[in-house]
């Protein structure tokens, strides 16, 4: 792909260094199966290659992740500098890349400038002969501010507030916080197509410039196979880049890590990766559709149906081919996590999977388990009653209004179409609601995908059968490259109104017939104010939405 940098300092050689770590998995000029990965130990001779790219993930005022994998053992070693050159370069000595994490590995990055781009390097070393090493990886992030103000550019010059929806990227300072949110990747058989460029929307979003992205779920398909061709309604031939892990659903340890390795084969996701900083989270596709815990698959396509073992298997792959910091390979830990993104923002991560309960019909009267868990909820109280930041972005993995069925009867999301007072796992987000108006928590925002289109809900007590609560916004945004779907409705309970939406008018439509959705978020650094916009692939704006700090009711 063309470098569409416009001669901005820097990026040239960012895309040098992270081109040189992954040429070797550039997409073939056709569609085709592409070779499972050999398998590490069988190596013989050459040095280490970091051929999947870097990630930076959980990235804080003083601190940050980087991951890397290997193709075979090797020590991992991270260099930070303020500038590409890496002069005064400071040396970070990361873990031993081994069969155990399927050779992936996390360096944990502390004592970070604040507001200020970092630059950094991987290395792998032959852990026998740490002389030889392979070709360094690079990529860059910026920390997040210590102020409100906000840091330099990537590209070298600082950014500037332009006011407008063109990008930020030349001379002057920019003020404040940007960060962008989507979700639901390679999902329906739609996977890695040359033809079209492959995730192309990853270079759209990666020309907005953000301080990094907010990935709500559903991250890999582990349950829709890639096959090779599909053919579209108007008789188009769709071709994917297919794997020998994607040419069935996952089951095994093997099949989960083959299924999160896919993705990687994208250029541009890699060259993403290398330059935005990530926050991710989990859905129901990194392990089946609609899953909860407990559940017994009737599923034909699988051998081993209980869905704690998959869920397990999957949640190790997740753990080793992301960086997040609560989460470690041994299955300690979790997903759920507050990044603190400096005085403006902090972004409270949810897990609506794992600590569920059986999807249902949902209209029990007591549900102490709900979606989140009462842990969970009793964690997410205490933290956003916290005095921190102006902004407190509320993740979730699935949408609070919209009816998102199970089958005929049961339900998978919070809602299950009853208008009236709150049933099954309302209560539980009734319960929350009424905690952030009585503790007077300003601020909150709630962000999502999962539905394969872009909507924006607006929740007011006036309209709803629950009224303890003060009004909000939910923003809706996704797929990133996956099929599209029709709108699903409105439960009243809450009382949503619908300013926004845009979704095709039939199930499962290709990304070749209609557009792919991200969301951003821009926070002013002076004034406080937020302001949403609803983007499709291409960049285009389909809904602003502008809110001002500290005010209810808007």
């Amino acid at each position: 792909m063309a470098d569409r940098s416009g001669g901005r300092p820097g990026r040239r050689a960012l895309l040098r260094g992270a081109a040189a770590g992954s040429a070797a998995l550039a997409l073939p000029g056709v569609a085709g199966t592409v070779p499972a990965a050999a398998a590490p130990a069988q190596l013989r001779g050459g040095r280490p290659n970091a051929r999947w790219g870097v990630q930076a993930g959980d990235v804080t005022a003083s601190s940050g992740l980087v991951w890397v994998r290997s193709d075979r053992s090797a020590r991992m070693v991270v260099q930070t500098a303020a500038t590409e050159s890496f002069r005064n370069a400071r040396t970070w000595r990361g873990p031993l890349l081994g069969p155990g994490t399927d050779f992936t590995g996390v360096t944990s990055l502390h004592g970070l400038p604040a507001g200020e781009q970092i630059h950094y390097r991987v290395l792998l070393a032959d852990p026998d002969d740490p002389r030889r090493s392979g070709e360094p990886v690079t990529g860059t992030f910026r920390t997040a501010p210590s102020g409100r103000q906000g840091g330099a550019s990537r590209w070298g010059s600082p950014r500037t507030e332009s006011g407008g929806d063109s990008d930020r990227s030349g001379g002057g300072r920019r003020a404040g916080v940007r960060f962008l949110w989507s979700g639901d990747l390679a999902g329906q058989g739609w996977g890695i197509n040359p033809e079209r460029g492959g995730y192309r929307i990853y270079e759209d979003m990666l020309r907005r410039d953000p301080d990094f992205f907010l990935c709500s779920g559903d991250s890999i398909y582990a349950d829709n196979p890639i096959p090779e061709r599909v053919t579209l309604p108007d008789g188009r031939i769709w071709r994917n880049v297919t794997t020998e892990e994607k040419s069935k659903v996952a089951e095994t340890q093997a099949e989960f890590r083959g299924a999160f390795r896919y993705n990687l084969l994208d250029g541009n996701l890699r060259r993403f990766h290398a330059q935005v900083p990530t926050v991710t989270q989990w859905d129901d596709h990194e392990v089946h559709n609609n899953w909860y815990p407990g559940q017994l698959l009737s599923d034909d396509r699988y051998t081993e149906k209980n869905v704690d073992v998959l869920s397990a298997r999957a949640l190790r792959a997740f753990s080793e081919y992301f960086p997040i910091r609560t989460l470690r390979p041994d299955l300690r830990g979790r997903v759920y996590r507050v990044v603190r993104h400096g005085p403006l923002l902090d972004v409270f991560v949810l897990d609506m999977r794992r600590y569920r309960n059986a999807n249902s019909p949902d209209r029990q009267t007591d549900d102490p388990q709900g979606i989140l868990g009462a842990e969970q909820l009793r964690w997410l109280k205490r933290e956003l009653s916290r005095p921190r930041a102006v902004w407190k972005v509320i993740a979730a993995d699935m949408p609070l209004g919209l009816v998102v069925t199970d089958g005929p009867t049961d339900f998978e999301a919070v809602s299950q179409g009853d208008p009236g007072a709150p049933l099954g796992r309302e209560l539980q987000i009734a319960e929350l609601l009424r905690h952030i108006k009585h503790d007077r928590i300003t601020g909150t925002l709630w962000l999502t995908a999962d539905v394969h289109y872009t909507s924006a809900q607006h929740y007011v007590p006036e309209r709803a059968a629950f009224t303890d609560f003060e009004p909000f916004w939910e923003f809706v945004s996704g797929p990133l490259h996956a099929g599209g779907f029709p709108a699903v409705k409105l439960d009243g309970t809450f009382g949503p109104e619908q300013p926004f939406i845009k979704a095709p008018d039939r199930a499962n439509t290709s990304p070749a017939e209609s557009p792919q959705y991200f969301g951003e978020i821009d926070i002013d650094g002076g004034s406080g104010e937020l302001t949403v916009r609803l983007r499709q692939e291409g960049g285009e704006v389909l809904f602003t939405k502008r809110l001002q700090p500290g005010r209810v009711g808007q």
